[in-house]
Order: C-alpha cells, then structure tokens, then sequence
C-alpha cells in the first residue's frame, strides 16, 4: 500500500463547523437524526445509508456540500430552505469549478485522477457490487456526482479500485482495506500507517455495519475477514502519530467486533467467542473502555446464544462496571438487557425482571451525545425485541409474542435484517403460545424477507417454528408455510 498522493494538509481551507444543519437537528441525538434522515430518504423513494458519523461528518464541516441524493433527501426533510440554509457550500464552490450539465460532467471524467471523493455512504447495496468496476454506474466511489472534501480517503479508494478484479471489488464493496493488502504485501516492506489508514479502518467497520442491517451475515462473514486482517497489519506496522496508533487501534477493535458479530449471527460461534476476546484483548492493552464495554456486551450476548448463560451474566455485569464512567445511558440500558437475558437462562424470573426495568429506566433518560456510534441499532424496536427474547426464555408466551410484535412495527424500515428477526421471534412465540394461524401468517412474513436478508440464526429460529407447527400441517395457513418454509433455499 504506498502512500497518499493527495493529503487533507492540501486542502483549501481547514473545515468550518456546519451551525445550521446543528441547529436543525435540535434535542435528537446524531443517531436518531440519521433514522428520520433515512426515513425521509424512503418517502421520496432515495436509498442512502446515513448514519450517526455522516451526521458527525456534516456538522463538523469535513462534508461541505452532500451529493445529490442526500441533497434530495435534506430539501424534503426542510422544505422551503436551499443547501445554503442548511449551512452547505455551493456546488460550484465545493468542486472548484461551475457545474456542468450529467453529460458534459460524463464526458471530462477521468476516474483515475479525480479529485472528488466519494460518499461511502451510497456504497450500501449488495446487488450493486457486480457493477462497481464501472466508473460511471451511479454507486461507483468515484461516479461525478458524488462530492465531498475527504481527500486521503478519496487516494486510498483509488487505489483500491484501478487493482480491478472481482475479488478486488468485493472486498472494496466492505471498505478500502482488502484490496491494499493483496496476496504479495508480506513480500514488501511495511510502512508506517498514517490518518488515511486509520480512516480506511473506520470506514470498514461502518460498511459491515450498513451491510449487515439490511442483508444479514451470511453473505458478509468471509468477505470481511480480509479488512480485519489488513487492519491489524498496519497495527503490526505502528503508526506515525501516537493519536493515528490510538485511532488504529480503536478501529481494528470495532472491526473484529463487527467481524465477529457477523460469524456471531451466521452460526460460528467458536469464530466470533475468538473476534470477540481478540477485542477486549486491543481494548486492555490500549485502555479503552468504550472498545471493552462494547466487547464485554457482545460476548454477553454471544453466550446467551451458545447456552452459557451465567457468564452472559458476568459479561454484561463487567460491561456495565467498565461502562459506568461513559456518561451513555443508551449503553447502560442495552448492558442491563444483556444481563436480564443472562438472568433468564438461567430461570431466575426475578433477577431478569429487576434487569429488565433497570433497562427501561436507562433507556427513558433519552439520547446522548455520549452515546457510541455502533448504537445506532438501539431504539424502541430493538429495547422490546430483546425483552421478548427474555420472556419466550422464561415460557411467558403472550407476553413474548406482544413485545416481539411491537419490536416488529416499531422497527426502522432500513433494518431490514431485525425486521425478519423480530417477526421470526413473533411467529415462533406464537406457534409455542398455541395460535398457529397466525404463527403461520408471521412465518411467511419472514420468508417474504428472506431474498434480502441472510442470517443463519433467523434461518435456525424459523425451522424451529416450523417444527412446532407439524403437528398443525392439516391447517390450511400451516401448510402453506410448511411446504414454503421447505422448498426455501437454506444459505450454504
């Protein structure tokens, strides 16, 4: 990996904090900004993945004029107000030239040394990735329309592509690192990382994450492993500046915690304990509570799954005692859902019902600044999700299959990946709660879903339910399931 060419100290002016599109945002935290930004994107028909660090990005200024997807999409959010109301730049100003008409900007495009970054955020779809190579397909990083300031990410995502090749473009689809590293880096010299790299790896880990809430593991797990591995290559190679180390390795952290969630959720569950303590181990030696925090929760819940439910317990209870100091109530109430299901795998009713509420209190306290990006998950949907996970534990089936249900119509429509899981955990609560009509009609939800979501824990959730209806087959709304579910292709 050689190099940046093009440095952000070459930048015409240092960034100016973005006041008015602050203001606009008011009392949401950046996350739930992004949700209604993304909601709003859906109305008018726009597929943009913004999350809580793009907001972060426009309201520090690094992003001074969004491309024209999320310029759609903000103009609807305010109707009446331009760009330059929303404390953007022009254009014009931005790409140092006046805009031009799509076919002129067509014709004078040199993919290979623009200056134009992209916006990582439009490089969310995985049926896209087969066209990427294309410079001028409307989701390539380097298509004309897509403009923001970041210049060192634009170089490392230059060099990612003119590589070329499929594999090459798969691993990019996940961020910039797989294809630096190729097959021939441990035949070279290491370098010295430098703030490109550290935001290559940030970058990645965001990727997995956008990918992952619509599509699911299944398909990712493999894919992302090169990123991780690239990553704690240039932890191998130190970095130039203490704080470069210190971002390197927060984000290799954050990668193996997503790389591990991905095998977490797609059945591997030796691979992701292993991602897992490979993330508390980056995160004791560099002393980073919020990396700890994140891994401890994690693996909390990763043992409920795998059957180890009293040390779900101890994780989530080591979660909150490194957490406490964060000042994220948002973290808080996810590490006390942690530990009630913990609690309730162990069949201590009481114990998870004192967690339970312990969580609904944190959670009321509302939004924060203080809370971490990978949160972004965590709203309403998710918080009565996870108590109809504890509840179907215990056998309280109605009650199970109320919160699942509620989980499942309050979920943001880019979650695409826990809107099946939701109505997953809502069929089979039903089914064991003895109503398979509608067990049955909540299973075919899910299997309407599952074209674009693959995720071996949804696929394992809903063959046990299937197995529970057996018994109900000569019901009309049963068998059709039955014979759907069966005839599903199962991911290999």
């Amino acid at each position: 990996m050689t190099s940046s060419t093009v440095t952000s100290s070459q930048s015409p002016r240092p960034p100016r904090p973005n006041l008015a599109f602050r203001q606009l945002r008011g009392q949401r935290s950046p996350a739930e900004f992004a949700a209604a930004v993304r909601r709003a994107a859906h109305e008018i028909g726009e597929r943009v993945s913004c999350d809580a660090r793009y907001i972060g990005r426009v309201e520090a200024g690094e992003i001074r004029c969004p491309n024209y997807a999320y310029e759609r999409v903000f103009l609807h959010m305010f109707p009446g107000r331009t760009l330059t109301d929303l404390g953007f730049a022009p254009r014009s100003a931005v790409r140092g030239r006046a805009s031009r008409a799509p076919h002129e900007e067509r014709e004078a495009y040199d993919p290979y040394h623009s200056t134009d970054a992209p916006d990582p955020h439009d490089l969310h779809d995985l049926h896209d990735l087969h066209d990427l190579h294309d410079p001028y397909h409307p989701h390539h990083p380097y298509h004309p329309h897509e403009d923001h300031e970041n210049h060192e990410e634009s170089d490392v995502l230059r060099r990612a592509f003119m590589t070329r090749g499929g594999a090459t473009v798969a691993a990019a689809s996940l961020g910039p690192l797989g294809p630096a590293f190729d097959a021939s880096a441990a035949d070279r010299p290491a370098r010295r990382a430098g703030t490109s790299d550290a935001g290559a790896v940030e970058e990645a880990v965001r990727r997995i994450r956008l990918l992952d809430d619509r599509h699911g593991a299944d398909g990712l797990y493999r894919r992302a492993a090169a990123p991780l591995r690239a990553a704690y290559a240039l932890l191998d190679a130190g970095a130039t500046r203490q704080t470069t180390a210190e971002r390197l390795h927060s984000g290799a952290g954050e990668l193996a915690i997503s790389v591990g969630w991905l095998a977490h959720d797609s059945g591997r569950f030796d691979d992701a304990r292993s991602h897992y303590a490979e993330a508390l181990a980056t995160a004791r030696m560099t002393g980073d509570p919020a990396l700890e925090a994140h891994a401890f929760c994690n693996t909390a819940f990763l043992a409920r799954d795998a059957g180890r439910p009293r040390e779900a317990v101890r994780a989530a209870q080591a979660a909150q005692r490194v957490g406490r100091g964060l000042g994220s109530a948002r973290l808080m109430s996810l590490l006390a859902l942690r530990e009630a299901g913990g609690w309730a795998g162990l069949t201590d009713r009481a114990g998870c019902e004192r967690a339970l509420a312990r969580a609904q209190a944190l959670y009321e306290r509302g939004a924060s600044d203080a809370d971490p990006e990978w949160m972004s998950f965590y709203g309403e949907a998710e918080l009565a999700g996870l108590e109809a996970q504890c509840w179907s534990t215990l056998g309280d089936w109605p009650r199970a299959a109320r919160h699942a249900r509620r989980a499942a119509q309050l979920q943001d429509p880019h979650f695409t990946r826990n809107i099946a899981l939701y109505t997953a955990e809502l069929s089979d609560d039903l089914a064991r709660g003895g109503r398979p009509d509608e067990a049955a009609a909540a299973g075919m939800r899910v299997l309407d879903l599952l074209d674009q979501v693959q995720s071996s824990r949804i696929q394992t959730m809903l063959a046990g339910t299937a197995r529970v209806l057996l018994p109900h087959r000569q019901t009309r709304g049963v068998s059709v399931f039955l014979e759907r579910h069966t005839s599903t292709p199962r991911p290999v």
